[in-house]
């Protein structure tokens, strides 16, 4: 769904609403982090950058490799289709993470606040920044349920009007995104916050354990809804019995987020 169409001799400028979604997330994550972190507009320009081109690149090449990639092998010339792209979840979230460990690399110190510390640790300032980064993340993904809902997208065949269902072509579809969007926004944004305000108290919340947190929840609600409330990709289906290629690549993930949650409690 386009916003608007400009042709300008050759070139066709179409702006989409999902990609004024992403905007809006941007612009939102640069001032609550900002405030949260105390850095400078230039140290924030920079992060933008390092997750904004990580972002785009390895999520666009996750989604290549893992759920489409017979399709474009025939098809290469719509690899610049940017238009038309789709995302994976699986390619951004690895990739991100280093973009965030060279950036925290880079500017630890200032992640720290710590202007008494000659050599502070990379490790620390890390933790520290994908701590405010993720806890940023329920926003984003209320958007992007907002636009597939509105897209008609991501849907669940079923044979009831459900509120906010959608009607196509004579039959209702369950409202998935709306579902996602509640369980992925309101949820996991209340279970972050309130964990994130017991960092250093009683319950020794440490660096980390939030974003940790924010990783399980997501797999968990995305995982329930996948089975139960929302029809796979079309173009792979179920890989086995009801599990999708999205579960089969979680769950090992899944495992491995629990285990650093676990391990950093102690």
């Amino acid at each position: 769904m386009y916003i608007f169409k400009l042709q300008l001799f050759w070139l066709t400028i179409a702006p989409t609403y999902y990609w004024l979604m992403y905007v809006l997330w941007f612009v939102y994550w640069y001032i609550t982090v900002k405030r949260w972190l105390k850095l400078s507009h230039k140290k924030m320009d920079d992060l933008l950058l390092y997750i904004f081109i990580w972002v785009i690149l390895w999520w666009r090449i996750g989604y290549i490799l893992f759920y489409d990639l017979s399709y474009y092998i025939g098809n290469p010339s719509n690899l610049i289709k940017i238009w038309e792209w789709w995302m994976s979840f699986h390619g951004w979230v690895i990739w991100v993470v280093l973009a965030m460990y060279f950036f925290a690399k880079k500017y630890k110190k200032s992640i720290l606040n710590n202007k008494l510390d000659l050599n502070p640790q990379t490790s620390k300032a890390f933790l520290k920044l994908t701590d405010e980064v993720c806890r940023s993340l329920p926003v984003w993904l209320w958007l992007g349920r907002l636009w597939n809902y509105l897209n008609k997208e991501l849907l669940w065949y079923s044979p009831y009007d459900w509120p906010f269902a959608v009607y196509i072509n004579s039959v209702w579809y369950f409202p998935s995104p709306l579902l996602e969007a509640i369980l992925e926004w309101l949820v996991l944004f209340l279970i972050l916050a309130y964990f994130y305000k017991k960092k250093n108290t009683e319950w020794k919340i440490q660096d980390w354990q939030v974003a940790s947190l924010f990783l399980i929840f997501y797999a968990i609600f995305r995982i329930f809804v996948e089975i139960f409330f929302r029809t796979p990709d079309p173009q792979i289906g179920y890989i086995f019995w009801f599990l999708t290629m999205w579960e089969i690549l979680t769950f090992p993930m899944l495992i491995v987020w629990i285990y650093y949650f676990v391990k950093l409690s102690k």
